[in-house]
């Protein structure tokens, strides 16, 4: 039984913006993956919700003039994985994100609730932080660009202001172009286990192959929020 004070089903951005306006308490939903489970269990109980899963704009991903790939928060982890942009230059995303759950959750989970809920075992995290990702969020004020190593604030906690939201995730062409990486992840179980440490590493080597250019480490697990091993 799910204890919901209301409902309401956004019809764009700016009218889910109004919504939490209206109704400061609200929280967002998309495919309640997580959202369902903490009100069923009580944590959330009574909470009034805004639906953002029929929104258009937000569930595609493209690549924009400058080469920057914009990732729309509501790409469920199946898209991702099988995307083309994806499966071209950032394959280890694609990789990572297929790692969540079993098939029912990667079909209806969303790249955006996976960064918002600011676990640091989220499998998207540590990839998204190798690549030096940008948040994008919308709310009254406009549209704002958060870097990702700032938008993760602490455990469970990330830096969303009243009425905002996760509109998008943005890599830029210099963070991925002539990359290769690899994602693995630490569990208990081979499947349907949450990390015990993620680890994404990403690099560019030169034109002969025979150096390593630009190489970036970052983990999930390992601290209470991901990070990268600058030092490394």
């Amino acid at each position: 039984m799910f204890d919901i004070k209301s409902f309401y089903e956004a019809r764009d951005v700016k009218d889910a913006v109004e919504a939490l306006v209206r109704e400061p308490e609200a929280e967002i939903i998309s495919g309640g993956t997580d959202v369902l489970i903490r009100v069923r269990e009580g944590k959330d109980a009574g909470r009034a919700l805004v639906s953002i899963h029929n929104i258009p704009e937000l569930k595609g991903i493209e690549m924009e003039e400058d080469g920057t790939i914009r990732i729309g928060s509501l790409a469920s982890f199946s898209h991702i994985t099988r995307d083309p942009l994806i499966q071209q230059y950032l394959r280890v995303l694609g990789e990572a994100v297929d790692q969540v759950g079993g098939p029912q959750i990667r079909n209806i989970g969303t790249i955006g609730g996976n960064t918002c809920n600011g676990v640091t075992s989220a499998d998207s995290a540590s990839t998204l932080f190798a690549y030096d990702a940008v948040i994008e969020l919308t709310g009254p004020e406009g549209v704002r660009h958060v870097p990702i190593q700032d938008f993760y604030i602490r455990a469970g906690q990330v830096d969303i202001r009243p009425g905002e939201i996760q509109t998008g995730i943005l890599i830029s062409r210099e963070s991925y172009a002539d990359t290769h990486g690899f994602y693995i992840k630490y569990a208990m179980r081979n499947a349907m286990d949450i990390a015990t440490l993620g680890t994404s590493v990403n690099v560019r080597l030169s034109a002969d192959k025979r150096i390593v250019e630009r190489a970036r480490v970052a983990f999930g697990v390992a601290g209470p929020v991901p990070l990268r091993a600058k030092t490394a």
